[in-house]
């Protein structure tokens, strides 16, 4: 027996060493691809040298003695820090996630070549300026250099995940960096899943009681539409859960869309006498971010701010004379069509001058350790065919009919690139929204000021509909329709727009910016109803800003939603009957009433009442629909202010939605309230623990920066996840949309992955952050340093000082030009 001990231990302590030993090699093969800031390269391509300053949080400054050479170190920079996500960006508009990842991305390549995204992309070079042609060929020729280092010095493949996936890497290509921005605009539309979604609803409850659930901004009446079901005939009525769509598919939930905050103020409502600026878009969480912080120093000046890795331009930022943000327009610039088959051949569909064949092409997706998939593509005159199991399109297309869609994004002209780089470079005003004309997609809102104006500026092509469309591009539409065909786009100088209101003040908040009706809508579904409203009142509060209020109103923890909507569902539960026996479930309701009671509405981290007001409204409106709606109530998992609000205040009858339809009792909306009450006190209690003192907002809402591709595997997920407790939640300026299912439904998912505040009265002072670190290496010290700072709604400086860049520089590094043979 001491004898087999003996060995066992010998054994054990053998294994310990060779696991070490294997630790030890993963780690020093791993971090060879953090890069040395202060290492200098001879590279090709260069026309003179590049110096790159790394300040102390890692942001690279990119000096040279002209610009092409500008576009060449952001490149270089972007793949030292950035490389695997470029690669994932690239791999996704191209449709070939699934030959590293296997079958589980398949339905993310398919979706992805049915749009033909990277085609399109490579054939809308040729509609690109000489000055975006140079820079896109710049840009990719440092990507490539870096390469090139990587692989001539064994810089451990360039990123740690090579090592568990393919290493083999193309070099990168003007086409590359036009599909990133394609995939942007991808993740940030919506119209698609609500097309189809409204569809659904009128399928099940009819367009009245849609009107209810899926009201117009704010709360008009929707504008007449026929029911979907009069359409087609015998349209399917029969839906199917939808799955989780993987973290890697550019269509994001319906939602969680782009979303952002952005407003200026002049100088009559600034203190110091000049223009003042504040930006945080919205975007899902992820580790690293999808925000990287650069500046480039061109011939004709500094610009700096927050780029995207893959494209070559500053996205959001400033320079000396310019400054801008952006937010999500909601601008519907989508439509489904319907599309009938000839019933005598499947190869044709109907259009309005009679049948027609598809346009077909015929492609195979490669995929990890399995056959390759087959799929056919087809083109109809409305666009690309999407198959009847993508977003469930099948429950809502007819027998004997296919679906199409239009899209902005989808056209080979496209030249958003080049409106980029224009803004980027623009002196002013005028100058910026110049530039921004020849932007397609996605829609945005574009928030400008300079020394000494402000402005909001609708970018985007907006389409031209016939006034007798069928169905005003809200639900799909037979496409063999001539008046449910675009007519082309509306000109560029009637998308809407506000230069130096009186008011002195441009805003948004991805509410409502027109009242023009269709066609002129600009869009029937607006991405705020809320958020405006808290920020409305912050800024109409003081007559002058300062950049400390604009930070304050950035920062701003507090939700105008639960202000409203607690004295609605609450008012006949406040104080009501004696203080109830200790332990039992009407003590728990009365306690926690009396918390939400006394509440200012703050999304506090640290207290339980956010925690306990997100729990019960979500609880509330699954009970209101689920008997209504079945198995689609699950589609409708996330708080719908506006129809809480239309059923506790009986708009048009609306409270018809608390009776359950099953019950023989005829159920208030008092009762639902109460009920759902319990019923969330019960879950949190399983959850946290009895005590509701104990319960703490940050514990449940705890922001996950995941890794997109390793976050979920087990071991790797410590070291690649990055998790923080965070105020603010669904509709509070500080933006933090929880995920509203699974089993983190209260987890922040969607928030500010980048702020930036300007000052032109001191534009040295002007401050940014992003969500996570400059670096996507996680043994690096910048991949995370960031994070904290901004949980803490903290920011860092960044200047466009060159001597102050270099005074407190991480390292700096220049790239000289190889002599020609």
């Amino acid at each position: 027996m001491a004898v087999t001990f003996k060995w066992l231990t010998r054994l054990f302590l053998l294994l310990c060493v060779l696991g070490l030993g294997a630790m030890a090699i993963a780690y020093y093969f791993a971090s060879r691809s953090i890069p040395d800031f202060n290492q200098n390269y001879t590279v090709d391509g260069l026309s003179g040298p590049i110096e790159i300053v790394r300040d102390n949080h890692s942001v690279p400054h990119i000096f040279a003695q002209n610009d092409p050479d500008v576009y060449y170190g952001l490149g270089f920079s972007h793949a030292q820090d950035r490389l695997w996500q470029m690669l994932i960006l690239r791999r996704t508009a191209q449709g070939r996630l699934s030959e590293i990842l296997g079958e589980q991305t398949l339905s993310v390549d398919e979706f992805v070549r049915r749009l033909d995204i990277y085609n399109l992309s490579s054939a809308s070079f040729q509609y690109q300026t000489d000055e975006t042609k140079t820079a896109l060929k710049s840009y990719s020729d440092g990507v490539n250099a870096w390469l090139k280092v990587v692989q001539s010095d064994a810089l451990g493949r360039g990123a740690p995940e090579l090592f568990l996936f393919s290493p083999q890497i193309a070099p990168w290509t003007p086409t590359d960096s036009l599909a990133v921005m394609r995939v942007m605009a991808l993740q940030i539309s919506n119209n698609l899943q609500d097309e189809i979604l409204r569809a659904k609803a009128a399928l099940t409850v009819g367009n009245e009681r849609m009107r209810d659930l899926m009201p117009d901004s704010p709360n008009d009446a929707v504008m007449a539409l026929p029911e979907y079901a009069s359409l087609f005939e015998n349209p399917p009525r029969s839906f199917s859960p939808q799955p989780t769509q993987h973290a890697l598919h550019p269509i994001k939930p319906r939602e969680f869309a782009g979303a952002s905050n952005a407003w200026a103020a002049d100088g009559s409502r600034a203190a110091r006498k000049a223009p003042l600026l504040a930006t945080d878009p919205h975007l899902g969480l992820s580790a690293p971010s999808i925000w990287m912080l650069a500046r480039m120093e061109f011939s004709d000046g500094g610009v700096i701010g927050a780029t995207i890795p893959g494209l070559p331009f500053i996205v959001s930022g400033r320079s000396d004379d310019l400054a801008w943000g952006l937010t999500t327009t909601y601008l519907d610039d989508l439509d489904v069509y319907v599309e009938k088959l000839n019933p005598a051949n499947s190869d044709e569909y109907l259009t309005p001058n009679g049948y027609k064949p598809f346009i077909k092409k015929r492609v195979i997706v490669d995929i990890k350790d399995q056959l390759g998939k087959t799929i056919d593509m087809r083109w109809t005159e409305n666009g690309p065919v999407i198959p009847s199991d993508s977003f469930d399109l099948g429950a809502i297309t007819p027998i004997g009919h296919v679906t199409s869609i239009n899209w902005t994004a989808l056209r080979e002209q496209d030249q958003s690139v080049s409106a980029g780089i224009r803004l980027m470079r623009s002196k002013s005003i005028a100058a910026a929204r110049n530039a921004v004309s020849m932007h397609h997609a996605p829609g945005q809102n574009l928030i400008l000021a300079d020394k000494n104006s402000v402005a909001l500026q609708v970018v985007g092509h907006m389409p031209k509909r016939d006034p007798n469309h069928a169905s005003l591009g809200r639900i799909p539409s037979q496409g063999w329709l001539i008046q449910n065909r675009w007519l082309g786009d509306f000109p560029f100088s009637e998308n809407p727009n506000s230069v130096n209101p009186a008011s002195g003040v441009v805003a948004n908040t991805n509410n409502k910016i027109t009242d023009e009706k269709f066609p002129k809508h600009v869009g029937h579904n607006w991405g705020d109803t809320q958020r405006i409203k808290r920020l409305t009142k912050l800024l109409n509060a003081r007559k002058v800003h300062t950049r400390d209020s604009f930070m304050e109103a950035q920062l701003d923890p507090v939700s105008y939603t639960a202000r409203s909507l607690l004295t609605l569902i609450g008012r006949e539960l406040w104080f009501k009957g004696e203080p109830a026996a200790s332990g039992t479930v009407e003590r728990q309701r009365q306690i926690a009433l009396e918390l939400l009671s006394s509440w200012n509405g703050e999304m506090d981290q640290h207290v339980p009442e956010p925690l306990i007001y997100t729990a019960w409204l979500r609880n509330l409106q699954q009970r209101l629909i689920a008997d209504d709606l079945g198995p689609l109530s699950k589609e409708f998992y996330k708080v719908q202010p506006v129809f809480i609000e239309r059923v506790f205040r009986d708009i048009d009858g609306a409270s018809k939605w608390c009776d359950i339809l099953p019950s023989s009792e005829i159920e208030t909306c008092v009762d639902i309230a109460r009920i759902a009450l319990d019923a969330a006190l019960l879950e949190l209690s399983e959850q946290y623990g009895s005590s509701i003192d104990s319960w703490r907002w940050g514990q449940a809402h705890q922001a996950k920066h995941d890794h997109q591709v390793l976050g979920n595997i087990p071991l790797l997920s410590w070291f690649v996840n990055i998790r923080q407790d965070t105020p603010g939640g669904d509709n509070t300026l500080l933006r933090a949309r929880t995920a509203g299912k699974g089993a983190e439904p209260y987890a922040n998912v969607h928030a500010a992955g980048f702020r930036a505040l300007v000052d032109f009265a001191d534009p040295e002072s002007s401050l940014y952050i992003i969500s996570t670190g400059q670096s996507g290496h996680f043994l690096s010290r910048h991949y995370d340093d960031l994070a904290q700072l901004w949980r803490r709604g903290e920011y860092i400086p960044m200047t466009l000082d060159p001597e102050l860049a270099r005074s407190g520089s991480d390292g700096v590094m220049v790239l000289s030009p190889r002599a020609q043979p």
